[in-house]
């Protein structure tokens, strides 16, 4: 077929271009959305941080930072790992192997965790590291044992310091002072260094170091010394050269690829779908109005191949600058949903944001591509139909549904009750993804089936409209026998209905019920919280002479496997480490045990008791568990209670856990029942917050979690808000004859208006109700999972949902209404 334009095409764009303006509205908004996801998305993919700590380190060595889960093999083999929460580390024999690498001229263990001094964070390190990072020393001596060297705190040569470490407290003598102005850190910042030896030791992960710098021999270059290096190493260790010892210098980077390329892949996959979804509906509509042309153009001999070459031409000439203008917009998206996310400090803030022609590439083409797909489609009956019956079913609409669109319809809408149920029964990640699939199924099945919804709303919601005068009758009976116009316009407000209430009811619901958690299930009278940690001498004082119980609560996560079969995958379960005795837990927290009985001694873990049944794990059983640092273990679980979403879903002794963590400092300490004394020490070491105060708190930090579903519905609504006001102004400005053929007949300006305005209600309630309906299918049985209870739908909110797309539809239609019958006068 030959796309070289014709002049029939050029015509029909030149002389009227009211009729493609919504196609190009359309296509330019599906550019938007591919294009933004589609930089997300690379920029996931090339992901990189510059190196500073080890940027005269030409060589590192560091551990895998995700957690890998290998199901199957062979053609089946899947990993389904997860990056570690915290940081894994890698075993310091390695640091002999990497040394006897042939060009290299000595390797470094490298090691950097927090001390306090009284209520001063430093950050440590072993004082080998200042081989590439060139701190020098301006007084004293490097540290030998029992020795540290200082920057930033003012301690003077020979002092005595007491330094707390995740051991506990400890007494240094001051060998030397630097500026602290290597690569070590910010300059001045406090900073210890200590025998490389005792650094490992002091680290609280003992035998383990945080990555190992290698530097060459001279005339070595970086690549040879790479391979020698690696070879050295074999699969225990990544070796790294370049920006990639960015990545080893700051483990966050490995989160951030996942939740970016997450966000540009399975959102924006989802977000693609219903871009050229609804693109392709309105090009089809588009095409579909012209059906009288057509028809007048079979009934003077134009031949099939003459009209879908005219479609194709109007195409080419429309959606490429379509998509061109559409990419304008979509980097200035991803441009602030980057920054947002740099904000949140979810993303390191020394990467920056991929913009290649790729991403535009690939939104143009998608324009392009739909824009064709849909018009060939929708011409393929006009082009087919025989010369003298054109004119005759061009003059009224089919009743008859399709044999290809009604099986496939129902298959959709079954689809989509069977993953309904799936998300019944999954948790975390899954049942949200799940969430949207049941979202895609229902709304791919109410528009396959949308002229036969169109026809049942148009019956069922134009029975009130018949007694409510001419007007709203006349309404109901043009909805009724327009069944496809008026599918074409409640299709994206169904859209925006169930997407923006999905993503957001998703999150209220879940905050409800950790809100109710949290209020029954904290106990304790005061909560401690300090950015620096306590370590567990502080926990012992926080009950004082008085009498009284306190716990130390180190707050981290960790990854278990959860589904079935070969689609198991590690996900992440929020964690709260134990110092203290179950007892005393119980006497501040209240997790409403299940079954089983709290025991916090060492291989045994207790369960959100959701999370417990989505893993298929009963009390008695051995649970997979990879620590923050990615080590495996396999502890017991001895219980199961049912307030893990409000205050944590895994809980476990602290004892093990500070081995497999940065910071082995409790984070938080809970106390009920401390006498004034200890409360007063307590302040002196952190924040005291009341048990109404640490439940806001928590809300805050809750609501910062839900930024992305809020971003998401919000790009999706809005979206498919845009996508309807299109739909609705071209269906009006459709009409100018019909309009212009009323007012002929003797019906007034203001009844006119007033049938549009009838039919505007009935289409954005049809669509408001079909979308609520939409979406209360997909978050019972995925709250359910989630939580084990019913959704949580604000009023006020869903009032608000409703009512814009009310107004939406009024003024959509009203608008073009008038300028219809102005043109008509």
């Amino acid at each position: 077929m030959s796309f070289v334009p014709n002049g029939l095409a050029r015509a029909a764009v030149r002389f009227k271009p009211a009729a493609f303006v919504g196609t190009f509205v359309a296509l330019a908004m599906a550019a938007f959305i591919v294009s933004a996801c589609g930089i997300l998305l690379e920029t996931g993919l090339r992901a990189s941080v510059p190196p500073v700590r080890y940027a005269d380190a030409p060589v590192v060595a560091a551990a895998d930072q995700k957690s890998h889960y290998v199901t199957g093999g062979g053609d089946d083999r899947s990993d389904n790992g997860a990056p570690v929460p915290d940081r894994a580390r890698l075993a310091d024999s390695l640091v002999t192997k990497a040394a006897s690498a042939p060009g290299a001229r000595t390797a470094v263990a490298d090691v950097t965790f927090p001390v306090k001094q009284g209520n001063k964070e430093l950050t440590a390190h072993g004082w080998g590291s200042t081989a590439f990072t060139g701190e020098k020393l301006s007084a004293g001596r490097a540290p030998g044992t029992g020795d540290v060297v200082l920057a930033g705190t003012g301690a003077r040569v020979g002092e005595r310091v007491t330094l707390t470490t995740a051991d506990g407290p400890r007494e240094f003598r001051v060998s030397g002072v630097s500026g602290g102005e290597g690569r070590g850190g910010g300059e001045g910042a406090p900073t210890a260094w200590f025998t490389d030896a005792e650094a490992v030791q002091l680290s609280g992960h003992p035998g383990r170091v945080d990555a190992i710098a290698v530097l060459p021999k001279d005339g070595v270059t970086d690549a040879t010394l790479k391979s020698q290096v690696a070879e050295a190493l074999g699969d225990k260790a990544e070796v790294h050269t370049g920006d990639g010892r960015g990545g080893a210098e700051d483990p966050g980077l490995t989160e951030a690829e996942e939740l970016l390329t997450g966000l540009g892949g399975s959102f924006g996959g989802i977000a693609a779908m219903v871009a050229v979804f609804t693109a392709a509906a309105t090009v089809a509509l588009s095409v579909g109005q012209r059906a009288r042309e057509f028809a007048l153009l079979r009934a003077i001999g134009t031949t099939p191949r003459q009209i879908r070459r005219t479609v194709a031409t109007e195409t080419l000439l429309v959606a490429p600058l379509a998509g061109v203008v559409g990419c304008l917009p979509g980097i200035a998206l991803a441009s602030w949903w980057f920054g947002q996310l740099k904000d949140r400090d979810a993303v390191p803030q020394a990467v920056d944001l991929s913009v290649s022609f790729i991403p535009m590439a690939a939104a143009v083409g998608t324009a392009v591509l739909t824009a064709l797909f849909a018009g060939m489609m929708a011409a393929r009956r006009p082009a087919r139909i025989k010369p003298g019956q054109a004119l005759s079913e061009a003059s009224v609409e089919r009743l008859r549904p399709g044999w290809v669109r009604t099986p496939l319809g129902v298959a959709a809408a079954v689809g989509g009750v069977v993953l309904s149920g799936v998300a019944a029964n999954t948790s975390g990640d899954d049942a949200a993804n799940a969430a949207l699939g049941v979202v895609m199924l229902f709304m791919l099945a109410v528009a396959l089936l949308g002229p036969l919804v169109a026809r049942a709303c148009a019956g069922l919601f134009g029975l009130p409209l018949r007694g409510a005068g001419a007007s709203a009758s006349l309404a109901a009976a043009n909805s009724r026998s327009n069944a496809r116009r008026m599918a074409s316009a409640i299709t994206p407000i169904v859209l925006a209905m169930a997407f923006a209430s999905t993503l957001v009811f998703m999150h209220t619901s879940e905050n409800k019920v950790a809100e109710n958690q949290q209020r029954d299930g904290i106990t304790a009278d005061h909560i401690v919280a300090s950015p620096t940690g306590f370590d567990a001498s502080t926990v012992r004082k926080a009950t004082g002479p008085g009498g009284g119980s306190a716990v130390g609560l180190l707050k981290t996560s960790v990854l278990l496997p959860m589904g079935s079969g070969g689609d198991r995958y590690l996900q992440s379960a929020s964690t709260q480490a134990v110092t203290g005795t179950a007892a005393n837990l119980a006497k501040v927290q209240d997790l409403n045990v299940e079954s089983g009985r709290m025991d916090l001694g060492k291989g045994k873990v207790a369960l959100d008791a959701n999370l417990a049944g989505n893993a298929d794990l009963k009390v008695g059983d051995r649970v997979e568990l990879r620590l923050p640092d990615g080590t495996k273990t396999r502890p017991e679980v001895v219980a199961t209670y049912e307030r893990g979403l409000g205050l944590s879903q895994v809980t476990l002794g602290g004892a093990e856990m500070k081995r497999h963590v940065t910071s082995a400092f409790d984070t938080e300490i809970w106390a009920k029942g401390s006498s004034a004394a200890a409360l007063k020490h307590l302040a002196s070491q952190g924040t005291v917050l009341e048990r109404d105060d640490y439940t806001t708190a928590q809300s805050k930090d809750r609501a910062v979690q839900a930024w992305a579903n809020t971003t998401m519905a919000a790009v999706l609504g809005g979206f498919a808000a845009v996508a309807a006001a299109n739909t609705l102004v071209m269906t009006v400005l459709d009409r100018r004859r019909e309009l212009g053929t009323l007012r002929l007949i003797g019906s007034t300006r203001r009844q006119v208006l007033r049938m549009v305005r009838w039919e505007a209600l009935l289409v954005t309630c049809a669509g408001v109700v079909i979308g609520t309906a939409i979406a209360l299918a997909t978050l019972v049985p995925m709250m359910k999972g989630l939580t084990g209870e019913g959704p949580y739908i604000p009023p006020l909110l869903y009032v608000a949902f409703a009512g814009s797309a009310v107004v939406l539809g009024l003024v959509a239609t009203a608008v073009p209404a008038r300028a219809a019958l102005a043109s008509s006068a």
